[in-house]
C-alpha cells in the first residue's frame, strides 16, 4: 500500500522526537557527515580517531575504523560523502557477473555499478549480491547487453567520506574512507592551507543524485558535443560534467569548459568522439570537491581524478571571511520553473554559504562563473550565530542557531528567511561543527523527510518531520 501524507499546517504541529543517544557527546569540532547515497548513512566524527556511523533505518549506531589522520582534531576538521567507490578492470565476467581486483569486506546489495570503458560502457546495474575477500565477484540483478570481459572498466557506486582534519598540515590531513573496502587512503593534501581551524565545509557535488539536463547528439568533434535543437544559456553548464550513457562513446564522463546555446565544449578530448548515436546526461561535476572557510576567502577545489587541489581565483571574489557557524551548502533540487529551466539552469550552480559568527550575511558561489555575489534576503535581521549548523533540503536551507533550539529556514525561491521551529530541550555549551541533517523516505510519488539534530556537547539526538 502506497504512503499517504494527510499532515496539514497549523492543524498538525511539527514535533520533534528523540532518537537513540549517540554513543559519545558532542565536543569542539565534532560534525556529522551527510549522505546522498540510497543508504542515507551519516558518520559522526567525535575525533579523527572515534567515527560512528548512524543506520537511520534502524536507527542505531556501529564504529567504523579510525582515520589516522594527521593534524589536530578541532574547529575547522569536516568532511562530505562522494558517491564513487572504488574502480578498476574487470578480470572476468559474464553477463551477470563482474570479478573484480578488489578486496570487499562486506554486501554491497542495493548500490549501483557502473561500466566506464570497454565491453557494456555506459552500462549501470543494481547489485544483488557480492563474494566478500580478495577477487570478489559482483553479480548484478539484470543481465548486461553482453558478457563482461577483460576490458570492462568498473566504477562501484558505493561512496566514500573525504575528510579534512584541522591543525597544521601535513601528509594524512587529507583522507577518505572508502565503505566497500572498509579502508582509510591518504589524499592529496599540497594545496591547502598551512593550517586549518575556525570552521570549515567540505563540499562535493555529486552527478549521482539528479540530472540537469538528458538528450541524444546531434554531432560531435574531438572536442564538443552538439544538440543543435538546445537553446542553453552561454557557459551556464560551465565546471557541470557530461556523461555519454548510450550509444557511440558510452560510458565517458568529462568537465564541461564552457556552452554556447547548442554545444559543449569538454576540458578533455573525447577518447571515442561521440555522434548522433550518443545519449548524454548533464550532471554536477563527480570530480570536483570545495573546502572554504578557515576564517579566509579563499576557496579551494580538489580534483579527485588528478589528485590535486586548486586555489580558485574568483571573478569576483568573497567580500568578507565565514567565521564559526558558517554553512557551505551545494543547491540541485530545487523544485522551481526558474531554477529548473535547462536554458538557464540554477540547479546545481550555486553553493550558498551563511559568513556565520553573528552576521546576517548570506555568501553565494556561482560555480559556472567563478564567481561570488551576496544574496539579498529578507528580513535580514535574523543573526547567524557562532556554532550553527545547517542542512540543504529541496527549497530550503535549515539552520539552527547555535544552541538556542531554534531552527530558520532560507526559502531559495523566494529569498526569505522563515521561521521554522523550536527544540526545548536544554543544550550544553555550544560548540562549532555542522550537527544537522536529512533523512528521506520515499514510497513512489511520495517522500517523507526528517530533519536530524544532534545537540551541543550530548550525546541526544532528535529529529522532526518536516510538513
Amino acid at each position: 500500500m502506497a504512503t499517504t501524507v494527510n499532515l496539514r499546517k497549523l492543524l498538525d504541529r511539527k514535533q520533534w522526537e528523540m532518537v537513540n543517544y549517540a554513543p559519545a557527546s558532542s565536543a569542539s569540532g565534532s560534525f556529522i557527515v551527510s549522505s546522498n547515497l540510497e543508504d542515507q548513512f551519516q558518520y559522526f566524527f567525535v575525533s579523527a580517531a572515534v567515527i560512528y556511523k548512524y543506520d537511520p533505518y534502524e536507527d542505531a549506531w556501529t564504529q567504523i575504523p579510525a582515520s589516522g589522520a594527521a593534524g589536530t582534531f578541532g574547529p575547522g576538521s569536516c568532511g562530505c560523502r562522494h558517491p564513487y567507490g572504488p574502480t578498476g578492470t574487470a578480470t572476468a565476467g559474464t553477463t551477470t557477473t563482474v570479478t573484480t581486483n578488489l578486496t570487499l569486506t562486506r554486501d554491497l546489495r542495493g548500490y549501483k555499478i557502473r561500466i566506464t570503458a570497454g565491453t557494456n560502457a555506459g552500462e549501470e546495474r543494481t547489485i544483488a549480491s557480492n563474494t566478500i575477500g580478495a577477487n570478489a565477484v559482483i553479480t548484478v540483478s539484470s543481465p548486461f547487453t553482453s558478457a563482461i570481459t577483460v576490458s570492462s572498466v568498473y566504477q562501484l557506486m558505493t561512496g566514500r567520506i573525504w575528510f579534512i582534519n584541522a591543525g597544521t598540515l601535513a601528509a594524512g590531513s587529507f583522507k577518505f574512507y572508502d565503505y566497500a573496502t572498509n579502508t582509510w587512503t591518504n589524499g592529496t593534501q599540497t594545496g591547502l592551507p598551512a593550517t586549518i581551524g575556525t570552521d570549515g565545509r567540505l563540499i562535493s557535488t555529486p552527478g549521482y543524485v539528479t540530472d540537469f539536463a538528458v538528450g541524444t547528439a546531434t554531432s560531435a568533434t574531438s572536442t564538443t558535443l552538439v544538440n543543435s535543437a538546445k537553446a542553453w544559456a552561454t557557459n551556464q553548464w560551465t565546471n557541470s560534467q557530461v556523461r555519454i550513457t548510450g550509444g557511440t562513446g558510452a560510458g565517458q564522463i568529462r568537465t564541461i569548459a564552457s556552452n554556447t546555446g547548442t554545444t559543449l565544449t569538454v576540458s578533455a578530448a573525447w577518447t571515442i568522439t561521440p555522434d548522433a548515436t550518443s545519449v548524454y546526461v548533464i550532471e554536477g561535476n563527480n570530480d570536483f570537491l570545495y573546502f572554504l572557510g578557515n576564517n579566509a576567502v579563499t576557496m579551494y577545489r580538489y580534483s579527485i581524478s588528478g589528485s590535486t587541489w586548486t586555489t580558485l581565483a574568483p571573478g569576483v571574489a568573497r567580500a568578507a571571511a565565514p567565521g564559526s557557524g558558517m554553512s557551505g551548502n551545494w543547491v540541485w533540487e530545487v523544485n522551481d520553473t526558474a531554477w529548473k529551466d535547462e536554458n538557464n539552469i540554477m540547479n546545481g550552480r550555486y553553493i550558498y554559504s551563511w559568513r556565520g559568527n553573528g552576521s546576517a550575511v548570506l555568501d553565494r558561489y556561482d560555480i559556472a562563473a567563478n564567481t561570488w555575489s551576496v544574496v539579498t534576503w529578507s528580513p535580514n535581521t535574523e543573526l547567524i550565530a557562532a556554532a550553527s549548523s545547517h542542512t540543504y533540503s529541496g527549497d530550503y536551507i535549515f539552520t539552527s542557531l547555535g544552541n538556542t533550539g531554534r531552527v530558520v529556514k532560507f526559502n531559495l525561491i523566494t529569498s526569505e528567511l522563515d521561521p521554522h521551529t523550536q527544540l526545548w530541550y536544554t543544550q550544553g555549551a555550544a560548540i562549532v561543527g555542522d550537527k544537522f541533517f536529512d533523512v528521506h523516505y520515499t514510497d513512489g510519488a511520495t517522500t517523507l523527510t526528517w530533519l536530524y539534530f544532534m545537540t551541543h556537547t550530548q550525546p541526544t539526538m532528535f529529529r522532526q518531520l518536516i510538513i
